[in-house]
C-alpha cells in the first residue's frame, strides 16, 4: 500500500518540475490566505450486475473525500455526502429500474454534494474508493458485507486515515417536539444524535406507532403531551422506552386522516394531515370496507365461534338466530373486519342488521320475512291510528301550487274558492304524502291548508312544508345599451362662368350698384343672375360648384366686350351622437320578467276585400330576463333584449299610404355572471366610407389645374352598439328576519 502510495506522489512530481516556474509566478499572485480549490463531480454511470444488484459508479476530478451518510426505512433512501464537492452534472434526477433503485438524485450546496438513492426497501451496500471514483453498490451478498448491514456507510479504501463506524447504540432521542403545519397538519418532530438508526413505522388500532430500533431515550423525555388545542388531527403523543427501543405513540382522531414520515439528516418528522371531503370520498369509492384489520386461520371452525371471535375484536355486541349453524374453514390475513364479516355471511347464506353497537345475524330469508312482518305490522297501526286536524298557514307561496307538488289528485275549484285533496281514494297518485285515510282541503283567500290525517303524516307535512315554504331571493337586472354615431362630409366644388357682349358697359352689369355679376352665384349657391343682359354665350361654362356650401370664394375678369369668372365652394359636416338605454326590471329566482317602452306607429293597409284597415308597428325597448341564483351566489340569466327605432317612410304601392320602417337591434343570449359585475353581451360596428369625383372630361385630368375643374366629396359614416349587463341579489331584511 505503501508502494502504491509512494509511486503516485513521484509521478504527479514529475508532471509538476516542468511547470514550477509557472505556478511559482501565479502563486505570487495569489493572497496568502487562498482557500483550497473544491473537487467536481463530473460523471455517475449506472450498470446492472448479476443477481438483481445496482452498481453506481461517479467520478471526481481530484481524489474525493470520505462520505458519510444515513440510511431511511420509510421511505427506502441511502444518503451519501461529499464534503467539498460540486456538482457539474447536466441533470439532477435519473430514472431507474434495477432491482430495488427507483431513481437517483444529485443536489449540491456552497459546501457539500448530496446523492439520494430512492429505493423500494432497503437491502445491504458496500462503497469504496478507486483512485478518483466511488463505487457503490447496492444489494450486495450478505455474507460478504455483514458490517455493511450494521452500519449506514463504509469505505474500504481510505488514504491517509481508517474506516470509522458508529454503532447503532450510540444512537439516542434529543427532543421531541409538536408543531402545527400551515394547513392544519400535525407535525411531530423527533431529533436524533445519529441519522444512522432504523425506524419502524406501522398503524395499529387507530394509532401510529414509531420504533426507533436501539435508541436510547433519556428519562425526562418519557412522557404524555396532550396536543388536542392544536386543532389538527391529532389527540396526544405518548413517549415510552422498553429497555432497547424509544417507541412514540401518535394517538389522532377518529376521522379520516393521513400521514407522511421522513428523514432529513438527524431530525425525523411525522405529519398527520386531515383529508378533504373529496379526498375521503375517493379513498371509499376505491375500498369501501374501513374497519380494523385482522387475520384468521381455522380448519373447520362453527360459524357462531368465528362470529365471536370478531364481536370480541370489534367490541360489538353480536347477536345470532337459533338459526345459524354450521362449519366453515378460512384464512383471512390483515382483512378489515367488516369485510372479513361480509364473506363469512355471503360464505353460510346469512345476513345482518346493525342498530347502534348492536348486530343481528341471521339467515338472509328470516331477516327478509321479519322485515315484511314488521311492515305489515305497521301499517295496521296507521289504518287503526287516530286522525287530526291541523290549519297550516302558507306564509311564501301559493298554498294551491304548493300543495300540487305533492298531492296524489288535485279536485275542482269549489265555491269560496277552495278546493279539495281526497287522499283516501283508489287512483289517487302514488306520490302523495298523505296516508289512505288522509285529506286536505286548500282554502285560498287565506292562502290556508286544512289537513286532516294521523299525527306521523302532519309532522311529515310540516317538515315539508317549513322546508319549502321560504322567501325567494330577489335579483335586479340593469342593462345599458350605448349607440354610438359619427357622420363627417367632406365636398369641395368650383364654378366658371363666361359673359361677351360689346355693348357691355359698368352700368349695365351693375357695377357700383351692389349688384351681382352675370354667371356668379350670389354666395347662396342660387346660381347666376339670368335677368343679365343677352350675351353672345351661355354665361356657366363649368357648373361644379357644391350644393349649399357652408362658405365659396369668387373671383372675376372685367373688361369693355366680356366677363370671365371664378367662385371657388367648400363644405365640411361633423356629426356626432351617443344614444344611452338603461331599462332596469327586479325579479325573483327563476321567475320571468319583462320591461318595455316605446311607440305603436299606426298606418294603412289594405285588406282582402280590398278596403284599408290601420295596423300598428312596434318599436319599443324591450328587456325579458329569467335569472337563476347559482349555490355560490352566482347569476344564470335567459335574456332577450330589443332596441327598435323608427326608420324611413315607404310608399305603398296599393293604399299610396306612408309606411314606416324600423331599425331593429336584438340580443338574445344566456350567461353566467357573478354578483354585481357587468359583462358587455354583444356589440355591432359599422363604419361606411364614400369618395366621389366629378369632373370636365380631359380639363379634369390635367395635373394641379385639374383641381379647378372638377368636384371632389369625401363621407365617413361610423355607428357602434354596445350592450352590457349588470345583474345584483338584493339583500332583503325580512329574509333574514324570517330565519
Amino acid at each position: 500500500m505503501i508502494t502504491k502510495q509512494l509511486a503516485r506522489v513521484l509521478a504527479r512530481v514529475a508532471i509538476i518540475l516542468p511547470r514550477a516556474k509557472a505556478l511559482l509566478m501565479g502563486l505570487l499572485l495569489l493572497p496568502l490566505a487562498a482557500p483550497t480549490l473544491a473537487s467536481q463531480l463530473n460523471d455517475i454511470q449506472f450498470s446492472e450486475l448479476p443477481g438483481s444488484r445496482l452498481q453506481l459508479r461517479l467520478t471526481f476530478s481530484d481524489v474525493p473525500p470520505e462520505p458519510t451518510g444515513y440510511t431511511i426505512e420509510q421511505p427506502a433512501r441511502i444518503v451519501m455526502d461529499f464534503a467539498g464537492v460540486e456538482s457539474v452534472l447536466p441533470e439532477k434526477k435519473y430514472s431507474l429500474d434495477i432491482g430495488a433503485a427507483r431513481s437517483a438524485v444529485i443536489v449540491s450546496s456552497d459546501d457539500r454534494t448530496r446523492l439520494i438513492l430512492n429505493l423500494d426497501e432497503l437491502p445491504v451496500y458496500t462503497s469504496e474508493r478507486v483512485g478518483n471514483q466511488v463505487v457503490l453498490e447496492v444489494g450486495a451478498d450478505t455474507a460478504t458485507t455483514a458490517a455493511v448491514a450494521a452500519a449506514p456507510m463504509h469505505s474500504s479504501t481510505n488514504i491517509g486515515g481508517s474506516a470509522q463506524f458508529k454503532p447503532a447504540g450510540n444512537v439516542a432521542i434529543n427532543n421531541v417536539d409538536f408543531r402545527r403545519g400551515e394547513s392544519g397538519e400535525g407535525k411531530v418532530i423527533v431529533s436524533l444524535t445519529d441519522p444512522a438508526v432504523n425506524i419502524d413505522v406501522e398503524r395499529t388500532r387507530g394509532k401510529i406507532v414509531l420504533t426507533f430500533l436501539g435508541a436510547e431515550l433519556p428519562p425526562e423525555l418519557r412522557q404524555r403531551l396532550d396536543v388536542t388545542d392544536f386543532a389538527t388531527p391529532v389527540n396526544s403523543i405518548s413517549v415510552d422506552y422498553d429497555g432497547r427501543n424509544t417507541v412514540i405513540s401518535v394517538d389522532p382522531h377518529d376521522g379520516e386522516y393521513d400521514y407522511l414520515a421522513y428523514q432529513a439528516d438527524t431530525e425525523y418528522v411525522l405529519s398527520v394531515k386531515p383529508l378533504t371531503v373529496a379526498q375521503v370520498r375517493e379513498k371509499q369509492k376505491e375500498f369501501q370496507f374501513t374497519g380494523e384489520k385482522l387475520s384468521l386461520n381455522f380448519q373447520d371452525i362453527e360459524v357462531r365461534s368465528v362470529l365471536q371471535l370478531i364481536a370480541d375484536f370489534t367490541d360489538l355486541n353480536l347477536v345470532a338466530s337459533d338459526t345459524v349453524q354450521g362449519r366453515i374453514t378460512l384464512r383471512l390475513d390483515g382483512v378489515p373486519w367488516d369485510q372479513a364479516l361480509e364473506l363469512i355471511l355471503k360464505a353460510k347464506g346469512l345476513d345482518k342488521r346493525q342498530e347502534g353497537n348492536v348486530i343481528m345475524v341471521a339467515p338472509a330469508a328470516e331477516i327478509a320475512e321479519r322485515e315484511r312482518r314488521e311492515l305489515e305490522t305497521r301499517k295496521q297501526l296507521e289504518e287503526l291510528a287516530p286522525l287530526r286536524t291541523e290549519y297550516i298557514q302558507i306564509r311564501y307561496a301559493d298554498a294551491r301550487e304548493l300543495f300540487s307538488l305533492f298531492a296524489g289528485q288535485q279536485g275542482g275549484g269549489q265555491g269560496g274558492g277552495r278546493g279539495n285533496f281526497a287522499g283516501g281514494r283508489e287512483d289517487q297518485d302514488s306520490r302523495s304524502i298523505l296516508s289512505a285515510r288522509g285529506s286536505a282541503i286548500v282554502d285560498e283567500r287565506t292562502n290556508t291548508i286544512i289537513l286532516t290525517d294521523t299525527e306521523d303524516k302532519i309532522v311529515q307535512f310540516r317538515d315539508l312544508i317549513n322546508a319549502i315554504d321560504i322567501p325567494i331571493r330577489q335579483v335586479m337586472i340593469e342593462a345599458r345599451i350605448v349607440t354610438a354615431n359619427t357622420d363627417f362630409e367632406k365636398s369641395l366644388g368650383v364654378r366658371w362662368s363666361y359673359l361677351e357682349d360689346h355693348n357691355m358697359s359698368d352700368d349695365s352689369i351693375g357695377i357700383g350698384s351692389g349688384s351681382q355679376l352675370p354667371g356668379i352665384s350670389d354666395g347662396n349657391g342660387n346660381g347666376p343672375d339670368l335677368s343679365a343682359p343677352t350675351t353672345l354665350h351661355d354665361p356657366m361654362l363649368v357648373d361644379l360648384g357644391v350644393g349649399n356650401p357652408a362658405g365659396s370664394v369668387a373671383y372675376a375678369i372685367l373688361k369693355e366686350d366680356f366677363l370671365l369668372g371664378l367662385e371657388l365652394s367648400a363644405l365640411e359636416d361633423v356629426g356626432k351622437a351617443e344614444i344611452v338605454s338603461q331599462p332596469k326590471v327586479v325579479t325573483g329566482d327563476k321567475q320571468e320578467a319583462s320591461i318595455r317602452s316605446g311607440v305603436e306607429i299606426p298606418y294603412l293597409e289594405a285588406t282582402s276585400s280590398g278596403a284599408a284597415s290601420v295596423t300598428f308597428k312596434e318599436a319599443v325597448l324591450l328587456l325579458n330576463v329569467t335569472p337563476q341564483i347559482t349555490p355560490d351566489d352566482n347569476i344564470i340569466m335567459s335574456l332577450n333584449i330589443d332596441q327598435n327605432s323608427v326608420g324611413e317612410l315607404f310608399t305603398n304601392v296599393i293604399t299610396g299610404a306612408q309606411i314606416p320602417a324600423i331599425n331593429v337591434n336584438s340580443l338574445q343570449t344566456k350567461v353566467l355572471v357573478s354578483n354585481g359585475e357587468t359583462i358587455v353581451l354583444g356589440g355591432i360596428f359599422e363604419a361606411q366610407a364614400i369618395e366621389g369625383e366629378v369632373k370636365v372630361p380631359v380639363l379634369g385630368d390635367i395635373p394641379f389645374l385639374g383641381h379647378l375643374f372638377k368636384t371632389t366629396t369625401k363621407q365617413e359614416d361610423k355607428r357602434e352598439l354596445l350592450i352590457f349587463i349588470t345583474p345584483r341579489i338584493m339583500q332583503d331584511e325580512f329574509l333574514s328576519f324570517s330565519k
